[in-house]
């Protein structure tokens, strides 16, 4: 692992347990055992790290997330997939998320003191719920869903599902309380299927 890659990989893991505005430089430094010179011969600045950090973060979300997705035909089979991804493979990912899910924490501390930095988690967020909307709206088209089914008010309550599952798994860091948050949605999926 390159320095450049050791300070994202590192910065990652601080971010996700201490946000990105109580996370010092130093901590940084120290974490990468690097100096100021080592850090600022690859970034410009915390900030400029800060979008190498969510591009590392959205490339982890989409190895964990996705995986096997592409194997799984149904659309709605392969939300069912995602949302069991989410459990196992994402968000008991200590090793690159040891405080829970980085954009959950990231988008709660910088939604008003850095709004241009939220912005870019926000992305994210909009491209979770297109692609749930998408799928969903496939499933409904090839008539695996229930006819009256408002893929809108669904692709809401799945994705708030998500946040919620995050959050409560970030503070407690319960398997049980995770489990029942997501086995909730894959329920909830199910009953909404023909």
């Amino acid at each position: 692992m390159s320095l450049k890659e050791k300070i994202i990989h590192e910065s990652l893991k601080l971010f996700s347990l201490k946000g990105f505005l109580s996370t010092s430089l130093n901590d940084i430094l120290t974490a990468t055992g690097t100096s100021k010179g080592g850090f600022y011969n690859h970034f410009q600045s915390k900030e400029d790290l800060f979008f190498h950090v969510m591009d590392e973060a959205r490339k982890i979300w989409r190895e964990k997330n996705l995986a096997g997705l592409d194997e799984i035909e149904k659309p709605v089979e392969k939300i069912k997939k995602l949302l069991e991804n989410f459990k196992n493979r994402y968000l008991l990912d200590s090793e690159n998320f040891p405080g829970g899910c980085v954009f959950i924490t990231l988008s709660v501390e910088l939604n008003d003191q850095r709004p241009h930095l939220s912005k870019e988690i926000s992305k994210g967020f909009t491209g979770i719920k297109k692609m749930l909307k998408r799928l969903l709206d496939q499933g409904k088209s090839e008539g695996a869903l229930a006819r009256g089914v408002d893929t809108a008010r669904a692709t809401e309550i799945l994705f708030a599902g998500l946040l919620g599952a995050s959050v409560i798994y970030g503070v407690d860091k319960s398997d049980s309380c995770l489990n029942s948050s997501i086995d909730a949605l894959i329920n909830y999926l199910e009953s909404i299927k023909i």
